[in-house]
């Protein structure tokens, strides 16, 4: 393989050597010392007279470190959630709009990323603008066809979570420049496989679930908080937010101050034993192998699906409308009643989104993944 990119990593993860799981857009597997790094976690618990109060902090810092070296930023602008949807709520809840202001949101856009802007436009009494799909894949010209002078806030994603469209964030980024628009990202479907550029896009907050691509557990998620909202309003009011927190005898001396930064917005209880230990194993991997190289790989291997994609007669976005990670088999009509069951009964496991076949593999699939999907596929339709 070209040198920038990585090898199968498939014995990393506890996937049986008949299965085809392109479905990390779903869900990731765990890795295995994930998993392993959890179960010790969980562990733990059973003897919490082991566990002394800067233990609730410790693996919560080193999360942020290493999520924040994802990011190219810093662990102060990294706060700990459970759900892409508490991220965003905590956006809503601190992004400066003025009343009667536009907001701008894709249209089948994931339901946590619709209905709390969908809430908020009404609460300001303001327009919720649905860009439509376009019928080219190039969303950055339809969303930039929406800004104008009464835009507010653009809530986005990287890349459309049904097919991988991707989206020109930098574009974006310097058209709500010209309006003082605010900018809030869903990074769930991106983060972790594909390059971000925080420094030129500069989002006001930036959510992701660690569940799919960060390879992560179930409930567990980081967000960005740019610096000129450090000082916001949290969704929680927990004593672990507050200043001096890890003084247990004296958390009843109640304090105003806040810990530093981001973290006020940290969610309750944000010293997970299980759940933590999971992340920062897998945010370190990612980490070990490099973005670029991670990126790099699945172009390549979503490549592949693209040709036999079209081959087989599918749709297929045009390459500067696509993301690098992921495919979307767009059929012309509705997908074939049962396609998705009969492919899981042959231990061949993908997405049926809208009118796309979802086809989404990491590092723990090869060119024969792809294939063997592909000879299942054209014998079922």
């Amino acid at each position: 393989m070209h040198p920038e990119t990585l090898g199968c990593q498939r014995d990393l993860f506890d996937i049986p050597e008949n299965t085809v799981f392109l479905n990390c857009a779903y869900m990731s597997p765990l890795l295995r010392q994930s998993c392993t790094a959890g179960i010790e976690g969980l562990r733990r618990k059973s003897r919490p007279w082991e566990i002394t109060p800067p233990d609730f902090f410790a693996t919560a810092e080193s999360v942020r470190e290493s999520a924040g070296a994802l990011l190219q930023s810093s662990p102060d602008n990294i706060a700990l959630i459970p759900s892409a949807s508490y991220g965003l709520a905590a956006a809503a809840k601190n992004i400066r709009m003025r009343p009667g202001q536009d907001i701008i949101v894709l249209a089948e856009e994931y339901p946590s990323n619709f209905y709390i802007w969908q809430s908020l436009a009404k609460e300001l009494k303001g327009n919720l603008i649905t860009v439509s799909r376009p019928t080219d894949g190039d969303w950055t010209s339809q969303i930039l066809n929406a800004i104008s002078e009464t835009t507010g806030l653009a809530a986005l994603p990287h890349c459309h979570w049904t097919d991988g469209s991707l989206i020109d964030l930098k574009k974006i980024r310097r058209a709500l420049d010209h309006t003082n628009a605010g900018l809030v990202l869903d990074l769930t479907q991106s983060l972790g496989a594909m390059s971000f550029d925080l420094t030129t896009i500069q989002p006001d907050f930036a959510i992701a679930a660690a569940y799919k691509w960060l390879l992560g557990p179930y409930s567990t998620g980081i967000m960005y908080v740019h610096p000129k909202h450090h000082l916001g309003h949290p969704l929680e009011l927990n004593a672990f937010a507050r200043k001096d927190a890890v003084d247990f005898q004296n958390l009843v001396a109640y304090r105003d101050e806040y810990q530093p930064a981001a973290r006020r917005f940290d969610m309750g209880e944000m010293g997970n034993f299980a759940l933590l230990p999971a992340l920062l194993t897998s945010l370190n991997q990612l980490i070990a192998w490099e973005l670029p190289r991670v990126e790099n790989t699945l172009r390549e291997i979503n490549k592949a699906i693209c040709d036999h994609g079209r081959r087989t007669g599918f749709d297929i976005l045009p390459e500067p409308f696509r993301s690098p990670h992921f495919t979307g088999l767009r059929f012309k009509n509705d997908i074939p009643s049962g396609l998705i069951q009969n492919l899981a009964e042959q231990n061949i496991f993908v997405s049926a989104r809208g009118q796309s076949l979802r086809v989404t593999p990491h590092l723990y699939n090869d060119l024969d993944d792809v294939d063997r999907f592909f000879t299942a596929l054209s014998r079922l339709l």
